[in-house]
């Protein structure tokens, strides 16, 4: 018995072996890469703040390549927002939609898709910019408040008060609800009804910012989800 079975479990011991081989091989490819990935990131980060946004898109494009998701993702958004600084509206909305397809995390790739739409509630029309946020809206998305809030912009911004009153009526009674939301909702309420609503939705997205995306893994764990340059771009580019 044991003769014949010595062939069988040889042979599965070497299947055994190849399979650890590969997977220690696949694990040691996939640390690399996030090595590579963080270091052109950093330099992204010090190219931006050495005022240097040609060097830092340069190296988050690299990060954006070699990066795993979350990596790729929050290097898509650092370059978004050097594109906004430099009036590349069209660019920017590309990237940010590219990383909220690419990003694993599910509060990066909100982040990312709302910030798209926030650069396009000026030009885009009404049919376009719900059919973006509907989705971001729903009760079980991270960012559903935010996205709520930016419908009723959006509804308010084409002369819709009663439907944008709805949304900002259910913000204020809603759970989970942020503190800053709710009482902009507030202040949206108490506009429609007085009639001062024109021009409501320019100051909300003044104010507005969304919550800093949780950290990517492993080397990216501190790294900020937005570029700096997208902190200093015009108030649409950060929802």
């Amino acid at each position: 018995m044991a003769r014949t079975w010595l062939p069988i479990g040889a042979g599965l011991l070497a299947v055994a072996l190849v399979a650890a081989l590969a997977w220690w091989g696949w694990q040691s490819y996939q640390t690399n890469q996030a090595d590579k990935a963080s270091a052109a990131y950093d330099r992204g980060m010090i190219a931006l703040e050495a005022n240097n946004p040609a060097g830092a898109d340069t190296a988050f494009a690299e990060a954006a390549k070699s990066g795993n998701g979350a990596y790729k993702a929050l290097a898509l958004m650092q370059q978004a927002g050097i594109a906004v600084t430099a009036n590349k509206t069209q660019d920017a909305v590309k990237l940010f939609d590219e990383a909220a397809k690419v990003a694993g995390d599910p509060i990066i790739a909100d982040a990312a898709a709302i910030k798209a739409v926030f650069l396009l509630m000026d030009t885009a029309p009404l049919a376009d910019i719900q059919k973006r946020l509907e989705p971001l809206a729903a009760d079980k998305r991270p960012l559903h408040a935010f996205a709520q809030e930016a419908q009723a912009m959006a509804l308010l911004q084409h002369g819709k008060s009663a439907e944008a009153r709805q949304i900002f009526v259910q913000l204020q009674l809603g759970q989970n609800v942020p503190d800053d939301i709710r009482q902009r909702a507030q202040a949206g309420v108490q506009a429609v009804d007085s009639g001062t609503a024109v021009g409501l939705g320019a100051i909300v997205r003044a104010a507005v910012a969304l919550p800093t995306p949780p950290a990517a893994p492993a080397a990216a764990a501190q790294a900020p989800a937005t570029a700096a340059p997208a902190e200093a771009a015009p108030a649409a580019a950060r929802p």
